[in-house]
Formats: structure tokens, sequence, C-alpha cells
């Protein structure tokens, strides 16, 4: 069942100070049994600038905050924080180890996005094709930021739960946020 169309404001998402942290499934053109789009908005205390640059350009750091999820970031091609960029992730995702080659297809400083897709590794026994995008926004009336992640599939069969890998991103961002935002 999809749920009520979103704003373009992810404060018209939050209701009070408390973060929703909702799953929102937004219906899909194609077939929707396997091609979908997914967005979850999670509200964080880190500033928009500082949750976006880790992400964005130092995305080799972000074990230090979650290593139980995120073992490793690595630099295959190309530059931190430019479109094009190859990074190869080792990560830990419904109790296995998995490894996956992403591409960073859009990259925006201004909007604080970006946009992975999957290119190789272990989602594409999963997906026909698998897109993650970050978007970080600043908190209406007050300090802290609203992280908006969006993914965009088409899975390989209807056996792929895509909800449990935003999950994971959600949980990710959390674990960051305190990373961020511990005193030092």
């Amino acid at each position: 069942m999809a749920l009520p169309a979103r704003s373009d404001n992810p404060e018209a998402d939050i209701v009070g100070n408390k973060p929703q942290n909702q799953l929102h499934t937004v219906t899909s053109t194609k077939s929707p049994a396997l091609t979908g789009k997914l967005e979850a908005d999670l509200e964080i205390k880190a500033s928009p600038e500082q949750f976006y640059n880790m992400v964005a350009n130092k995305p080799h750091h972000m074990h230090h905050a979650c290593y139980d999820k995120i073992q490793g970031c690595d630099l295959h091609e190309g530059e931190f924080g430019k479109v094009g960029t190859v990074v190869i992730w080792r990560y830990v995702h419904d109790g296995k180890t998995k490894v996956t080659k992403d591409v960073i297809e859009a990259i925006d400083p201004d909007k604080k996005l970006v946009t992975f897709r999957v290119i190789e590794g272990d989602k594409l026994k999963e997906y026909k094709s698998l897109l993650a995008t970050l978007q970080v926004f600043p908190k209406n009336g007050g300090s802290g930021s609203v992280v908006r992640w969006t993914l965009e599939y088409e899975k390989l069969h209807q056996g792929i739960a895509p909800e449990t890998f935003l999950q994971f991103l959600l949980d990710v961002s959390k674990d960051m946020d305190a990373h961020i935002t511990q005193p030092n």
C-alpha cells in the first residue's frame, strides 16, 4: 500500500521535534512488483554540512562510527567527492559480510546530495539496478538536520526486501550522527 505523497520539505514529514523515521513507498510506473522507490527521513543532531561531508568526502572514515555495520570504504577509482568516483564498500547487512562496488553518479554540495549506483558485488545478486541517494536538509526551527535516504531499485525476484537495506542506511546514519556530535 502506498503512503500519501510526500513534500520536498522534510520538515512537513516531522511532527513537533520528534523524528518520524518512517519508510515511505512511492509507486513505480514499471512493474510494481519488481521496481520501486523507497524513502525515509531521519532527524539528527549533526549539521547538514558535517553529515554530508562525511558521506560525500570522507566515506573511508565512516567505519569509525559504525564498524559493526561498515567495515571499510576503499577508493577504487577517481577522487572522493567527485562524480564518476568508484568506491568499494565492505559492510554487514542481514548478519552477512558483503561487498559492493558503487559509482558516485551525482553529487551536489549546495543541495547536500550524493547518489551512489551499485555496479558490482553482492547487491547485484538481488537487484538488477540499485541507486541510493542521500540528501541532508537543515532542520527548521532549531539545530540539527533531516537525513533523507531514497532507494530506487529493480529487484531480480519477488523475495527481496529493499526495506531492510533502507533500514540499514538509517541505522548507519544514526551511528554516524552519534559519532559526529560526540563531545571531544
